[in-house]
Formats: structure tokens, sequence, C-alpha cells
């Protein structure tokens, strides 16, 4: 079987190996080209100079493409130069250093993030790309890059940064403009707990029957909690660990606070909601008898039905067509 991360990222494809080096690989690309619409393409930095595959050469392939170049560093003068990986760019982009408990060394978000990240703002790209290309526009080159992803996701603490000269620090679960809003410890495991206003963390205190907290004056306004972070963490601390989670779990629900359990991918799996949102793809759906299920997509399009009929959703991307005529009939020679 070939391994999970292949087939996590690799569903739903069909593929060609190409050794675009010699002229009968670089002439079957050159056809390819001659009738696709959009380009993908992530050579290190230089080689498509090399291999004379620039947006400018493809372009006299076909004159309409859209030509999608992801690279680590973007393709200026500096960045095409600098090879990379998602979590090289997570620490040269500043995003570990405010990743991680206090105190210790910086932590790499352990999702591949920035690679992910990216191929969603490349896709955004290219839809954008076509539109426009439908609308008369032309050729485009859409130049997506995992430094400029890191950036954008770190919007608030980059313009924080600009607005204040505060540097962001690490806070392990917590939030920067919220307290209490991190993971507290249960007598048997661990939950997040988020209070995100004044009137969230009076309910919190009536429900624990600590009313002195809302009075302290240390804790009584939202700045003076995020300021007393760590004595107030300290005090609930206490208050949480007298209690199992699935206690917790009831008790401040039922007051309306935001609480869930802080499972491990197994845990997760078997929940109920996650079986509501019907995540993944059987084997059969993918005539692939014996295979693993796979997960779909996230966004679901939900097909417009007639009053009384139920609605369809489509949970998969739709097939890619066969191989061009060309490619079909070399092939079966």
């Amino acid at each position: 079987m070939k391994q999970p991360v292949f087939l996590a990222v690799n569903r739903n494809k069909r593929s060609v190996l190409l050794d675009i080096r010699t002229p009968e690989g670089r002439s079957t690309l050159l056809q390819l080209v001659e009738s696709a619409d959009v380009v993908i393409e992530s050579f290190p930095p230089g080689l498509a100079d090399k291999l004379k595959l620039r947006f400018e050469d493809l372009l006299e392939r076909n004159s309409q493409l859209v030509l999608c170049s992801v690279s680590a560093f973007g393709d200026g003068p500096l960045g095409a130069k600098m090879p990379g990986y998602d979590a090289l760019v997570q620490a040269v982009s500043g995003l570990m250093s405010f990743t991680g408990q206090p105190d210790t060394s910086p932590v790499r978000l352990a999702p591949s993030v920035l690679d992910l990240s990216t191929g969603m703002w490349a896709l955004i790209g290219i839809q954008a790309a076509l539109v426009r290309r439908n609308a008369g526009g032309g050729a485009e080159h859409v130049r997506p890059a995992l430094l400029d992803t890191a950036f954008t996701l770190m919007c608030h603490q980059v313009l924080g940064y600009r607005a204040t000269g505060d540097l962001p620090q690490k806070l392990g679960s917590g939030a920067p403009s919220a307290s209490p809003y991190r993971v507290f410890g249960a007598s048997d495991g661990y939950f997040m707990l988020a209070t995100a206003s004044d009137a969230q963390f009076v309910r919190l205190c009536t429900t624990l029957r600590l009313p002195a907290l809302t009075g302290d004056p240390r804790f009584a306004t939202m700045s003076g909690r995020l300021t007393h972070r760590d004595e107030l963490d300290t005090l609930l601390g206490d208050e949480f660990r007298r209690r199992p989670i699935s206690a917790w779990l009831q008790i401040l629900s039922d007051a309306g606070l935001s609480v869930g359990r802080v499972n491990d991918i197994r845990e997760a799996l078997a929940l109920p909601v996650v079986a509501e949102r019907d995540l993944f793809v059987s084997p059969e759906q993918m005539r692939w008898p014996g295979g693993l299920p796979l997960l779909r997509l996230p966004s679901i399009a939900t097909a417009r039905a007639p009053a009384g009929r139920r609605r369809s959703s489509v949970n998969i991307p739709s097939r890619f067509c066969g191989k061009p005529a060309w490619m079909t009939r070399r092939s079966s020679a």
C-alpha cells in the first residue's frame, strides 16, 4: 500500500511520468500544455529557466494559458535563490517564534499548514485568473509563495506588532486577546475553555460558585484578566482538577460556555458530529476496492432540489477526464 501522506494529497488524480529533460518527454509535456487551461509547477529555483519552461516559453504553445508557479520565497531576485520547505518557512517567517509553551524552544505547527494553505491560495488565484481570462483578459501567471501565506496567517500578530511594537509571545493554548481562554486540566485529562467577554466570565464564576473572582479588581475586566492571566489560570486550574472532564463538559456547556474535550485522533474520529459531516469518501466511490476511506474536500456543494425533495450533496471533486486523444492513441500503439 502507498504511504498515507501520498494517498492524502493524491486521491482522484491521474498521472503520467515524464522525463522532461529528454526530447520525447519535453514534446509530450508541450502537447499537454497546448490543450490545458491551467499548468501548475513547483520547480526548484532556477529550473524553469534552465529547462526553458518559463511563462513566456509556455505562452508560445498556448496563448490563453493560466500558469501557477508555487514557491517557498517567491520568484524575486532574492526569493528565487531560496529553496524551502513548510517547516523552514515557519521558522524564517517568525511563525515558530510565538508557537509553543513559554520558556521552551520554538515549536513547528504539526500539520503542514503553509503547504496546504498555499495550495488553497493557489486555487483561489487560478479560479480568479480563469474568470478574468474567460472575460477576455488573456493568459495569467499566478505566483503563490509559502512566505506570503505565513504572513497572511499571522495577520493578527503582524498588524499587532506594527501597531504597538510588541512582539507576540508564546501562550501555549492561550489567546492574546482573551482570558480565561486556554486548555485546563481536569482530574482525568484536558479540556479547552473559551471565554471571550466579561459576561461570559461572570457566568463562568457563577457556575463555579466563585463569585469573589468577579469582584476582584484584578479580574473584573478583560484587560485586567490579561494582565493577571497566570494568577487567574492558577485559581481556575485548582478548581478544575477537582472533577473529571465529563462533569465539566456537562456543567460548563449547560451554562452556555464554549468548552470541549482535547481529543486524540481516534477519539475525534468517533465523535457523532464527525459522522454527521460525512467527511470520508468510501473506496467504492473512488472505484478502489479494498482501499482506505479518504477525506473529502471541506467544502460541500449542495444541489438545489424542488420543495419536498431531498437535496443531494456533492462531496467529492469532479473526476478528471481521460487522456487526450493523441496520448490515448500513442499509449495504445
